[in-house]
Parts: C-alpha cells; sequence; structure tokens
C-alpha cells in the first residue's frame, strides 16, 4: 500500500518543527521557500495574496 503525502504538507510539517526547536540553517531556509513554493501553487494561494495586499494597503491608515 503506498500513501503519499502532499509536499505542501510535508515541508508545513517540517518548517512547523524547525520553527518550534529554533533551528535556522540553510536547511530551514530551504524548506520554507519550498513550502511557500509548492503553497502558491495551491488554492490557498488566492487568498493569501488578497490577505497581504489588504494588510499593505490598510498600513496607511493606521
Amino acid at each position: 500500500m503506498a500513501v503519499t503525502v502532499s509536499l505542501v504538507a510535508l515541508f508545513g510539517l517540517v518548517l512547523f518543527f524547525l520553527l518550534r526547536s529554533h533551528t535556522l540553517s540553510a536547511g530551514s531556509a530551504f524548506v520554507a521557500t519550498g513550502f511557500g513554493f509548492f503553497l502558491a501553487s495551491t488554492g490557498a494561494a488566492a487568498p493569501i495574496n488578497q490577505l497581504a495586499t489588504d494588510l499593505i494597503n490598510a498600513l496607511p491608515n493606521l
């Protein structure tokens, strides 16, 4: 039986544990980049981009 795991979930899980253990290295940067790259190709990309745009547009009104 083959079990497949989404690369987004895999990179997200690894990044979560790296951030929890305060491990910062070149490997952590690779994991964070991979997570962002694969997350951008999911359905979550549009809401994340909209949230970032809304936050940037709200900054001058603070």
